[in-house]
């Protein structure tokens, strides 16, 4: 099998670990796998000279960009560069992304895919702090905030920077098959890996705080029990007040309803119980609130499109009754 060639765009401002994290991926695939040279991994700039990275770090790449032939995967990463791009470096991404079999953005990577008119009509997705702003600028791109990576067609967008690692050890998956992602996985001490729709960020720091002590404490209680009778009823009377005015409440100041944020609380703390315990599937559904396991798969399925047996195979840290 001939070697893919990954070429990592490099610019003034990028942010660092959108390069390496990824780099690391595919440079070490191959040989963490036996199957050396499964990957070339060549990164480039604008005139082939040295970038500075938004953090300081200074990055010399491989070739000048304008040098580079066809390459099977274009991997753009984010930073600060992305905020005013240079106009001949989008039009340079366009034109190895209309040669390329895959075109993948990290972060916001997603923003210069974009200005390169490579997103129209499709769904994509960038860093939580920058998903609206990418909705704003180009409204006909399709921005889904939640995902950790989003995959349309030969297109694949990732969020911020550590989920670029999870990107790319899905697309080792995809050329080179699991077990050569799960050994990169674990040459890198990472776990193989996050579902590419997982929430980008957990249901406390998605939801807004509530401004009034009765409903934070509520939110408090919460995340302490989510075992606990949390229906609005129960949660009310807990606020003293009517279910009413306690679901109008609740709703208008912490952004969601009762009964999502109870959801998303309850399937939090199961995605913790299954990789940081090793508690039964029965057990831990019921420490976390769910009536019957088949209750907890269907919440799983539904949300991470994983049953738990199958989330808890990716994320446990050794198999069960391991070392």
């Amino acid at each position: 099998m001939s070697a893919r060639s990954v070429v990592v765009v490099l610019y003034e401002g990028v942010q660092s670990l959108d390069v390496t994290g990824p780099l690391e991926v595919f440079a070490g695939a191959g040989t963490a796998a036996g199957r050396p040279g499964a990957y070339r991994v060549t990164t480039a700039s604008p005139g082939g000279g040295p970038v500075r990275s938004h953090s300081g770090l200074r990055l010399a790449p491989d070739t000048d960009l304008a040098e580079v032939g066809p390459v099977h995967t274009l991997l753009v990463p984010g930073g600060e560069g992305t905020r005013a791009p240079d106009r001949a470096l989008v039009a340079r991404i366009r034109e190895l992304a209309d040669r390329a079999d895959r075109v993948v953005s990290v972060c916001t990577g997603a923003f210069l895919l974009a200005e390169a008119g490579l997103l129209a009509g499709r769904r994509a997705t960038t860093h939580w702090a920058y998903c609206d702003a990418l909705a704003r600028r180009f409204p006909d791109v399709e921005v889904d905030p939640d995902p950790i990576h989003v995959r349309d067609g030969h297109l694949a967008t990732s969020a911020g920077v550590t989920a670029g690692i999870d990107l790319a050890l899905a697309l080792v998956e995809e050329d080179l098959g699991r077990d050569a992602a799960l050994l990169i996985a674990r040459h890198l001490v990472v776990f193989l890996r996050r579902p590419g729709n997982q929430a980008q960020f957990s249901t406390q720091l998605a939801a807004q705080v509530a401004a009034r002590q009765p409903l934070r404490e509520v939110q408090q209680w919460i995340a302490e029990h989510p075992e606990a009778d949390l229906s609005v009823e129960a949660l009310a009377h807990r606020s003293a007040l009517s279910p009413r005015h306690f679901a109008r409440a609740f709703t208008a100041e912490v952004g969601v309803t009762p009964g999502r944020y109870v959801d998303g609380v309850r399937l939090e703390a199961a995605r913790r119980r299954l990789e940081d315990s090793d508690d039964g599937i029965e057990e831990v559904a019921r420490a976390c609130g769910y009536g019957t396991p088949e209750a907890m798969r269907r919440a799983f399925v539904r949300a991470l499109a994983a049953p738990p047996a199958e989330y808890r195979r990716r994320f446990h840290p050794h198999p069960l009754g391991g070392h």
